[in-house]
């Protein structure tokens, strides 16, 4: 290519570079059809000598020429959505948790002699111990009371009860024996449980909290208590059962003299017990930012914790491993006791520690679940994330997959 040709090449660059990067240029280009390459297109401007006009116009083309407009650009937007920091206040306090279940559930059997044969009537009619009785002759229970009345009062000498078993709902008659105190049924029952943890963390504007960091249990039946009603209240640790590598240790603690709950549990999941507190009930600090899953990672951090009384102190450990999580699941971390003060008193996590929150670099990162059994200076613990969404609270999560 001689140097005319390339000059007309690269002019032909520069116009339509001009034409992209200034968004005021109007400028028009008619171009034959047959001028189909960038060095066909030089050919045509060094032969009609257009190159020095920068209004180019050819006007000696035919109609069917074939026309190029380069007219206003829109102005590029790039919108960027800040995503709100979310801050919570760490926890790390003592508290004692009531629970009442929803209907009673049976937690084992007993045997009545009838007929020279010893037998359970429920037991009998396909009743399984972790069986919540919803219903009964088509009436809510509610409690113990509502039980023993319905049973006491009945005219026939069969009950049809409902029950909800994990997510089945089921029917069935129970046969009653008259006893020397009544009618019974053969079944033992309970309605509500208590013990102790550890609070996680609260959302100062809404009050809702999170705290355990596991599922609470019936300790009969090993079964989730489906909560209908519960409460939360102060506790202050009076003892510490130091645990060794096969026996984990605990927390002995007692409810405070305060008659009033700091709030109420309404949720029982498998990442711990959540509800609202009453915001003056409880001591006021500073909000604390978030560490999401894929934020934590291995390396120092602390837990917030009671061992005596209510006072909340801070202990080194170490986060061993932070597993990847696209979705909530309640072993999340592994961490480590580094603290000689918390090994000494404590022999690493114990009964009741758990949902002591984890803090990472300024940030509560996640709450302590589980000690591991022939390890007790180790055990696992649940990103913060995964707890917060179980309390309702916003995690951002749609905007946060945007903008990754």
């Amino acid at each position: 290519m001689d140097w005319g040709r390339r000059a007309a090449g690269l002019f032909l660059l520069a116009l339509f570079a001009a034409l992209l990067m200034n968004d005021s240029v109007q400028s028009y280009l008619k171009i034959p059809n047959h001028v189909t390459t960038f060095e066909k297109a030089a050919d045509y401007i060094e032969s009609t000598g257009k190159t020095n006009d920068v209004e180019w116009n050819v006007t000696d083309i035919t109609p069917s020429s074939a026309a190029v407009k380069a007219g206003e650009l829109p102005a590029k937007r790039t919108e960027i959505s800040k995503i709100p920091e979310l801050r919570v206040i760490p926890g790390g306090h003592s508290i004692g948790l009531k629970l009442q279940s929803k209907g009673v559930m049976i937690i084992g059997f007993h045997n009545i002699s009838s007929n020279e044969r010893r037998y359970s009537p429920a037991e009998e009619a396909g009743l399984k111990a972790g069986d919540q009785i919803i219903e009964m002759n088509g009436e809510k229970v509610r409690n113990l009371e509502d039980v023993v009345r319905m049973v006491e009062n009945k005219d026939e000498n069969k009950i049809k009860v409902k029950v909800k078993r994990e997510e089945e709902t089921l029917e069935r008659k129970i046969p009653l024996h008259e006893g020397k105190n009544g009618k019974v049924m053969g079944a033992y029952i309970r309605n509500a449980a208590s013990g102790i943890g550890t609070l996680s963390f609260y959302e100062p504007e809404d009050g809702k909290f999170g705290a355990l960091g596991h599922v609470i249990a019936d300790a009969d039946t090993n079964k989730p208590i489906s909560v209908d009603d519960g409460a939360i209240m102060k506790s202050n640790v009076t003892s510490i059962e130091r645990g060794s590598d096969g026996n984990p240790g605990e927390k002995q603690a007692s409810l405070s003299g305060e008659k009033e709950p700091l709030g109420s549990v309404t949720k029982n999941t498998s990442f711990g017990v959540f509800g609202t507190l009453t915001p003056d009930k409880i001591d006021h600090r500073e909000p604390m930012p978030v560490a999401f899953a894929d934020e934590v990672k291995t390396g120092p951090a602390q837990i917030l914790t009671v061992l005596e009384g209510d006072k909340v102190e801070a202990f080194d450990i170490e986060i061993v491993q932070s597993m990847p999580q696209m979705k909530a699941a309640s072993k999340g971390m592994v961490i480590k006791v580094k603290d000689e003060e918390l090994m000494e008193k404590t022999g690493g996590i114990i009964q009741g520690m758990s949902g002591s929150p984890i803090i990472q670099e300024g940030k509560i990162a996640g709450a302590v679940t589980h000690v591991f059994v022939n390890d007790s200076s180790s055990g696992y613990a649940c990103h913060i994330e995964w707890m917060l969404e179980e309390a309702g609270i916003d995690t951002f999560q749609e905007q946060r997959n945007n903008a990754a």
